[in-house]
């Protein structure tokens, strides 16, 4: 399977998480500061490292679906750069998976572009080591809000959350996530 149709499928399944989400509490998560969002994903990030690196876990969540949150988390966070945060709920369902929609293609097109340039690297790569570029970028992100968003040479915040959606995808596409379903 190429990486587009990979990308894309592992999308369409964090893409239906986001639906079933919005279905039980609507965009609620418009009232999220952008760096609420962070250590959102900061909290996804450390919880698959935590159980990667311990192998157990209390809740019977395992890393697929916390890497699944950084997709969406992610893709709500750009948003909420773009938007900014609300006071209240300001966008219906259906607006909110369009911004979504927009935005997750955005980002892919951004991950086809740097894919062809690095040639496809990803694949000889460690799931462990997404976690540890997404953390990476975390801090980073976290430097640059309390900089006040700005940055002197460095890609700003909506850079770094299509990075970490993108490799979080990666992740996802090795862990069997695109893998077609067996036909019954």
């Amino acid at each position: 399977m190429e990486t587009k149709k990979e990308y894309d499928a592992v999308v369409a399944c964090c893409r239906r998480v986001f639906i079933d989400k919005m279905k039980d509490y609507g965009p609620s998560w418009r009232m999220m500061r952008p760096s609420t969002m962070t250590d959102q994903l900061f909290i996804k990030a450390k919880r698959i490292r935590q159980l990667q690196v311990s192998g157990q876990t209390k809740v019977g969540e395992g890393i697929v679906p916390e890497f699944m949150a950084i997709v969406n988390y992610g893709i709500m966070g750009i948003i909420q750069l773009e938007r900014g945060y609300a006071d209240k709920v300001d966008l219906s369902a259906d607006e909110a998976l369009a911004l979504y929609d927009r935005h997750i293609a955005a980002t892919r097109d951004l991950m086809l572009n740097k894919n062809t340039d690095y040639d496809e690297a990803w694949r000889d790569m460690r799931v462990s080591s997404f976690d540890d570029i997404i953390l990476t970028k975390l801090q980073r992100v976290k430097e640059i809000e309390d900089h006040g968003g700005t940055t002197l040479v460095s890609e700003g915040i909506a850079s770094n959350y299509q990075d970490m959606v993108n490799y979080a995808v990666f992740a996802l596409i090795k862990l069997g996530l695109a893998a077609p379903e067996p036909v019954r």
